[in-house]
């Protein structure tokens, strides 16, 4: 099972990229505390037959991890979102691609922790492959938006230190802003 949110983002992102995907975007708004999360990428998606099989974690197809038997990061984010009070969602079809929607009632005991947000859309942001990534970000009305191009384009490339501590940077100080306006009572949460 994944420990955060953001490690089945982290692996939900990671599939959609490897899928052939030339486009992901990703969505994580929180609302209160129900934090709703959606992995959408235009890559080759699956039929009704193989998104059934995607769901048994005794199931791969082996093209991704030759050898290996299991596929555990869809059925692991399907059983953290429900044994929470959440939903899982997994839409897919040849050609259009797969979108995966998850949501997470933070206020239940069985809800795993968020995770560190700012780190995971930096390495995300840094992941290998030539597909843009768009992040979506909102907690409580208080968002904002970034593409992989807008973020290389500014800091000059995302393949040094210097330009992912950038940018982990960019990610740590929005996601400050955004718990602070929400602390402070500035953003309305009821």
């Amino acid at each position: 099972m994944q420990a955060t949110v953001c490690d089945a983002v982290s692996e939900l992102v990671q599939n959609a990229f490897e899928s052939g995907a030339a486009a992901v975007r990703l969505e994580l708004v929180r609302r209160g505390a129900r934090l709703e999360v959606v992995v959408r990428d235009d890559g080759r998606g699956m039929d009704a037959a193989t998104v059934r099989k995607a769901l048994d974690p005794f199931w791969s197809d082996g093209a991704k991890h030759p050898g290996r038997t299991v596929g555990l990061g869809l059925p692991f984010a399907k059983q953290a979102a429900e044994q929470c009070g959440g939903s899982f969602a997994l839409e897919s079809a040849p050609g259009r691609g797969t979108t995966v929607r998850l949501a997470f009632d933070l206020a239940n005991v069985d809800a795993p922790p968020l995770g560190d947000v700012a780190a995971t859309l930096t390495e995300l942001m840094a992941g290998a492959g030539a597909c843009e990534l768009a992040v979506r970000r909102e907690e409580n009305g208080r968002a904002y938006e970034v593409r992989r191009s807008e973020l290389a384009d500014a800091l000059g490339g995302l393949d040094t230190a210097g330009t992912l501590a950038l940018a982990k940077e960019f990610f740590s100080s929005n996601e400050e802003e955004i718990r602070n306006e929400v602390q402070h009572g500035e953003i309305d949460v009821g």
